[in-house]
Formats: structure tokens, C-alpha cells, sequence
């Protein structure tokens, strides 16, 4: 691969490498298991990156290579690996950033979202990074009208789930 190739990728990967380690803390509960994931979808979007043609924004490109990856190995690993519940988690995120009921308020979203399914889990997270439904629909090769649809029994459960807990 030619060396302007190698630097766009990594300029691209540097300025979007958050969304990866969302979509990483998404899918998984502890930190070997999400270094190995990011590693992993790195691998699988440089492989992937000569193919880019820039239809779309990396951004949007990186998601959706990123969630098929992740929902890939997480189909794969979920029957056979057991993890550790998030308060074992070290963050990513100083603690100054947040304050501690916000944290506890993050803990319980987490913990929400990760009953939901593989699909709801990605479009819940786009969700909430403020993308647009025809952004969340492309990324994850649906209708706008599926994701929104999907999106409003998505609020149901999460509402199921949280309600009881005060929140």
C-alpha cells in the first residue's frame, strides 16, 4: 500500500478513534476484551480502506464497518465467554468529567443497553451520539423508516428498564 494511503488511514483513525472505543465499551465489559475488539476492528478497517470511496463520511464508514465487526465477534464470543459486570471496568474517561451521580446514571444506561440485542445496542448508540435517522439507516443498511420504528420500541424497553430504578 502506498505510503499517502497508510498516513490518510491513520489521520482518519486518530480523529475517529472515539467512536471506536464506544462502540468497543458497547460491546464488551472489560479491558482486555475491548483492547482485543479495537484492535480488531482497526485491522478490519484497514483492510477495508482502499475500498473506501468516500460516498459517505469516514465517520459514517467507520461505524458501520465497526458495528459489523463488533456484532461479528460478539455472536461469536457471546456463548462462550463469561465477563465481569461494568463497576469492574476502569474508564476511559477522567473523573472530573463526570460527576459521581451522573456516573451512577451512566452505570445504569450501560447497564440497560446491554440487554438489549446486538442490532438495538448499535442504533441506541448512534442514537446518542445525535445521528440523524437517514445517517443511522445508512450505517446500518435499514430505512429510515425501520430505524425510527426500531428506535421507538427501543425507548419502550429502555423505559421498561430504567423506570423501576428511579430514572
Amino acid at each position: 500500500m502506498s505510503e499517502n494511503l497508510e498516513q490518510s488511514f491513520v489521520k482518519q483513525l486518530q480523529e475517529n478513534q472515539n467512536i471506536i472505543h464506544k462502540i468497543c465499551r458497547l460491546y464488551t465489559n472489560d479491558d482486555d476484551a475491548h483492547k482485543d475488539l479495537f484492535q480488531e476492528i482497526t485491522i478490519q478497517l484497514w483492510k477495508a480502506f482502499p475500498k473506501f470511496r468516500g460516498d459517505s463520511k469516514f465517520s459514517t464508514w467507520a461505524y458501520r464497518v465497526a458495528l459489523n465487526t463488533a456484532i461479528t465477534l460478539y455472536r461469536k464470543t457471546k456463548r462462550s465467554i463469561n465477563t465481569i459486570e461494568f463497576e469492574g471496568r476502569q474508564h476511559f474517561l477522567n473523573d472530573v468529567e463526570y460527576d459521581y451521580e451522573e456516573e451512577e446514571q451512566l452505570k445504569l444506561m450501560y447497564k440497560a443497553v446491554y440487554q438489549l440485542n446486538d442490532i438495538e445496542k448499535a442504533l441506541i448508540f448512534m442514537y446518542l451520539e445525535d445521528k440523524d435517522y437517514h445517517e443511522i439507516a445508512e450505517t446500518l443498511g435499514i430505512s429510515e423508516v425501520n430505524a425510527r420504528v426500531k428506535m421507538n420500541r427501543i425507548k419502550g424497553k429502555l423505559k421498561k428498564i430504567l423506570n423501576p430504578l428511579g430514572i
